[in-house]
């Protein structure tokens, strides 16, 4: 089963901006409940979309570079890139349907 991959700022661009297939990013850090919230729901994601979509957790804390790029505010952020650009977000802690709508559309489009 698909586990989501670790993000940094060095390995950033490989994985996600040059991807050929959608990427899921969850943007998230150890102190954040919320975080934790969604931690599951990713990791659920990551086996699902497997060979679908990539799914990535990226710690704001150790990437704050990327984390700035992006405008990073408020934690969790899921942001769904599609062809190196962001198609779409999703800001806080949400059901897990919300975010599988939301990655289904960015798959679709």
């Amino acid at each position: 089963m698909g586990a989501p991959i670790a993000l940094t700022d060095d390995n950033f661009a490989g994985e996600v901006l040059d991807s050929e297939t959608p990427v899921l990013v969850d943007f998230w850090a150890a102190w954040c409940g919320p975080c934790r919230m969604v931690a599951p729901i990713v990791e659920e994601l990551a086996g699902e979309y497997e060979g679908r979509a990539k799914v990535c957790k990226l710690d704001v804390d150790a990437a704050q570079k990327t984390a700035g790029e992006y405008g990073i505010r408020s934690i969790p952020t899921l942001l769904m890139f599609k062809a190196g650009k962001v198609a779409d977000q999703v800001i806080g802690a949400v059901p897990k349907t919300q975010i599988v709508e939301k990655l289904d559309a960015v798959l679709a489009a």
